[in-house]
């Protein structure tokens, strides 16, 4: 791998165009060869948290194939940094750019527990199981400092309210407390993202996340707690991670998951253009390689938005990855099952206290 001229801890290496902006910003060479010249640096690469004050905070998910119905997501853009990340054309919508952006510059709800208890007291709220985060990581590095996660996990035990957590960050093991408690209910399921077995391709393709011991060792400390766990193994791309999928399935079944999940990627919105341009600076022997295989899965394009079969690849390429899939499940998972969430003991508990009468 040359990763002589990618930007350090970063995914993207550019800001691409926001398509709902009329201006586009540009670093040109000639600035840059200037700031060079004088010493300075033109780009501090630092973290941003910028805080916003939305006036709800669940989101009803209408994707058919998404696999929940509910979301809500305490931060907006993540650290993380994952480079086929499908969140980061969210960001345009607040007025930011899809590439660097989203990673750098962090919004923050504050208010997204209180929004949350509201909406869980609410009359005509019915008890579905709500995730944290349909769209970013609610465990990436800003959680640390802000700590909203934990309190809305101390919401949902309040009111007895079932939660998904899906996360690739071991910093969910600060909240063992809360998550051991909500288990005792069956109020909380957590799935763990987990691409690849190769610390080299890890720190590559996610540059801020948890290493792969750090996750594995997370999720056998969950399962040992007698917490659900689903492993993501998503997305997977062929030519960079799609060969381990057997491999992955066997480590986090040795380690407690009771089952997986996994996606073929596809490159939508701008992603296409920030992925395209950071393989051929990251893995520039294998780029085109692995975009022709990724244009494949997808009818001829690096994106697809059909319901149904944008998450699920098809061709030859697409049917080894489901092939190999279904034999990790029939191997590794065989008499495993994921347990449903109870949705019965909320509405006792709307009121924050267990109704006696």
């Amino acid at each position: 791998m040359n990763q002589k001229n990618l930007q350090k801890g970063r995914g993207a290496q550019q800001n691409v165009p926001n398509r709902f902006l009329r201006h586009v910003y540009e670093m040109r060479e000639d600035f840059m060869e200037f700031c060079r010249i004088e010493g300075e640096n033109p780009d501090s690469n630092k973290t941003e948290y910028i805080p916003v004050f939305p006036k709800t905070i669940v989101n009803k998910v209408d994707s058919p194939d998404v696999g929940m119905m509910y979301s809500m997501n305490p931060y907006q853009g993540c650290e993380h940094g994952c480079v086929y990340c499908y969140a980061r054309n969210a960001h345009e919508y607040w007025g930011y750019s899809a590439g660097l952006d989203f990673e750098r510059k962090i919004l923050v709800k504050k208010q997204a527990p209180a929004l949350l208890e509201a909406k869980l007291k609410s009359k005509s709220w019915k008890a579905e199981t709500i995730v944290l985060s349909g769209n970013t990581d609610c465990y990436q590095p800003a959680e640390k400092k802000f700590e909203i996660t934990r309190k809305c996990l101390e919401i949902f035990l309040k009111y007895r309210h079932p939660v998904g957590i899906i996360t690739k960050n071991a910093l969910i093991l600060r909240d063992l407390d809360l998550l051991s408690e909500l288990t005792q209910h069956q109020l909380v399921g957590v799935n763990i993202s987990v691409t690849s077995l190769s610390e080299k391709t890890r720190r590559v393709l996610e540059p801020r996340t948890a290493s792969i011991q750090k996750r594995l060792k997370t999720i056998k400390m969950l399962s040992e707690n007698k917490i659900p766990v689903n492993a993501m193994l998503a997305p997977m791309i062929p030519g960079i991670n799609s060969h381990e999928l057997l491999k992955l399935s066997k480590a986090v079944a040795d380690h407690g998951a009771l089952s997986f999940g996994f996606t073929v990627v596809r490159l939508n919105g701008a992603i296409g253009q920030i992925f395209t341009d950071w393989i051929r600076k990251a893995l520039p022997d294998r780029a085109e390689k692995v975009l022709h295989l990724i244009q494949e899965c997808h009818g001829g394009s690096i994106n697809d938005s059909r319901f149904g079969v944008r998450n699920r690849g098809e061709g030859q390429v697409a049917k080894q990855i489901h092939d190999m899939a279904k034999l990790a499940k029939q191997r590794y998972f065989k008499d495993k099952k994921f347990p449903a969430l109870r949705k019965d003991l909320h509405r006792q508990f709307k009121d924050g206290q267990m109704r006696l009468f």
